[in-house]
């Protein structure tokens, strides 16, 4: 190891994949590190299903129901690709998809009123869809029309609309879209998290909405695609493709130290060997120090045993609620995936969910609940509004203590599997 490299990467991530792979096919030197012994970083897919329980100190293992543990790839990020998009196109373009599977997830749904709806996306959903009355479903068409038609280069399907001052709020108004319809098309189909993008000028939110449409368009389903065997396979896509072009893998590597030299980075120091570089790219977790956090995303793994209610018993799709919380401006998300006779649910809570705010949220993750997994319930004036799934709440002292590091937001229910890191062991709930 004791030798200079054009670039050093820490971690495997996405993200430093990706760049190690170019790096190598445009002909520099690359050693890409990790401490861990897998690929992937915080974004990996865990298999076999027995170091997932141990990842999260569950002692007992998974049950034998489950099947073989070899079968699951559970990710801890779980993200869907969208089927047009850069990320798609710069894997075809790199030809990393001779390492790659995929599968067309088979729908995207938002939940409403208790009910689950598929997202309509086209004209002709869009005058079937049970989410809007007759006159809406009209209103919505003319609006996904002027989408389909709208051209940044072309101001003659502008429609007095301008894409670089006229915000997405103006454009709603302007085609009288109601808030229902509103929240979908905003969350649903641009795919934002938070309510923001509203005042910002309407280009971004149209490319966006005209993306889900083209996504869609490809496969039919729904617009987005997953790799077969679970995101990690991405990362390790992108880091075959450095080794064939000369690039120098080590996992399993702990890094000691950042060799700074005349406040410039020189090398890595691992092991008691020195790798000098002439530059050096890291995710934040290799730099603590140096890193501002900007805000927090709580995440909840469950295993099902059944598919969710009203999605066409879909073994794969996403599902977005219209629940936009006041105080944190934060979308829920439920992410569905089949993994070996089972599903694996991803609920978020995000994208920042601002503990100095003291968030009044109640999460419920529940199993046995076979039309929809999750409830949201507020607090309000500090008195809790209770689940009526969960069998214990655990969090107490959430508003008497605004100078304290705040509790885990969790409700526990017996047959869920809470999974992740920073959410400590529960107590057993009471009989």
């Amino acid at each position: 190891m004791d030798e200079e490299y054009d670039v050093i990467v820490l971690g495997t991530g996405l993200t430093e994949c990706i760049l190690s792979g170019i790096m190598s096919v445009n002909g520099k030197k690359v050693l890409h590190m990790d401490r861990n012994p897998y690929y992937g970083g915080e974004s990996s897919s865990i298999t076999p299903l027995e170091e997932l329980y141990k990842r999260f100190q569950l002692l007992e293992g998974p049950p034998e129901s489950m099947g073989r543990g070899r079968d699951w790839n559970v990710d801890l990020i779980p993200k869907f690709l969208m089927a047009n998009g850069q990320l798609v196109k710069m894997l075809l373009y790199t030809e990393v998809t001779r390492y790659l599977d995929f599968k067309v997830v088979e729908g995207s749904f938002v939940y409403k009123g208790g009910k689950i709806y598929k997202v309509p996306s086209t004209e002709t959903e869009a005058l079937a869809s049970n989410l809007m009355g007759m006159f809406e479903k009209r209103r919505f068409r003319k609006f996904l029309v002027f989408v389909a038609n709208f051209d940044e280069n072309d101001p003659k399907t502008f429609e007095g609309v301008d894409p670089q001052s006229t915000s997405m709020r103006e454009v709603y108004r302007k085609f009288d879209l109601g808030q229902d319809v509103i929240d979908f098309t905003g969350h649903a189909l641009a795919l934002y998290r938070t309510d923001d993008y509203l005042d910002q000028p309407c280009l971004e939110t149209i490319n966006r909405i005209k993306l889900y449409s083209e996504s869609l368009a490809r496969y039919g389903k729904s617009p987005y695609l997953y790799p077969l065997y679970g995101l990690g396979e991405l990362p390790q896509g992108f880091a075959r493709l450095s080794a064939i072009y000369g690039g120098t893998y080590m996992l399993n590597k702990p890094v000691d130290d950042i060799i700074m030299e005349n406040g410039k980075v020189v090398g890595v120091k691992s092991e008691g060997e020195v790798a000098r570089c002439k530059q050096l790219i890291c995710d934040p977790s290799y730099i603590p120090d140096r890193v501002r956090k900007a805000g927090q995303v709580i995440r909840i793994i469950c295993i099902l045993s059944h598919p969710i209610k009203n999605t066409n018993d879909a073994n794969s799709c996403q599902i977005i609620t219209h629940l936009i919380d006041s105080l944190t401006k934060s979308l829920i998300l439920v992410m569905v995936w089949e993994m070996g006779g089972g599903v694996a649910s991803i609920l978020f809570l995000g994208p920042s969910l601002s503990w100095e705010k003291r968030v009044p949220l109640l999460v419920c993750v529940s199993s046995s609940d076979p039309e929809f997994f999750c409830s949201v319930r507020e607090e309000h004036g500090g008195k809790a509004d209770f689940c009526p799934h969960c069998s214990y709440s655990h969090c107490s002292g959430l508003w008497r203590s605004p100078c304290l590091p705040p509790p885990p937001l969790v409700c526990w229910r017996e047959g869920a599997l809470p999974a992740q890191s920073f959410i400590p062991p529960l107590p057993s709930p009471p009989r």
